[in-house]
């Protein structure tokens, strides 16, 4: 298991388990960028292989890739607005998933976007919606930029939007 992937299993397991805000983790057991970079981070949860939560950050708003993991993944075990929280029962079936997101980078055209390869955000005035990059049944730019701005509470038909793209590093 990944050390990414590992430090988001035990923050959930003991957030749920003890009401520990951070895990129990030495240091030296994570990568050193770990704890000396910063950026955005995305937590994604499954049990079995459906979505159980998901919650992620576009750029850091912690010290860390740490912080930033831990503080994602109590988000999206207890927080995700489209699940009931996750509960202590159900510990040994969740799967962990931690992406690393890139910088994003302004588009001007729809045509740069791939969704195997780069997330999207849609942006329009103070709203946003981000989609990551290689999701199931995610095979078309329009499919992409339509599920970003509904998430987002983007109406396409009517709001000007600008497009960024990001690429992720994913850890199972």
């Amino acid at each position: 298991m990944h050390p990414y992937v590992k430090l988001a299993k035990e923050t959930v397991e003991q957030n749920l388990l003890f009401g520990r805000k951070y895990p129990d983790f030495k240091e030296d057991e994570l990568p050193p960028e770990t704890l000396t970079q910063k950026g955005g981070v995305f937590v994604t949860l499954y049990q079995g292989d459906e979505l159980r939560g998901c919650i992620g950050t576009i750029l850091a708003t912690q010290k860390n890739l740490a912080q930033e993991i831990i503080a994602n993944s109590i988000s999206a075990a207890t927080a995700d607005y489209r699940f009931s929280p996750i509960t202590k029962k159900e510990l040994p079936t969740i799967k962990y998933e931690v992406s690393i997101l890139s910088k994003p980078e302004q588009i001007d055209s729809p045509a740069k976007l791939n969704p195997e390869k780069y997330g999207v955000i849609v942006e329009s005035g103070r709203k946003k919606g981000l989609l990551l990059p290689d999701l199931e049944d995610v095979d078309t730019i329009d499919d992409q930029i339509y599920i970003a701005a509904r998430k987002g509470g983007i109406n396409l038909s009517k709001d000007k939007i600008t497009l960024y793209r990001f690429t992720t590093t994913k850890y199972k």
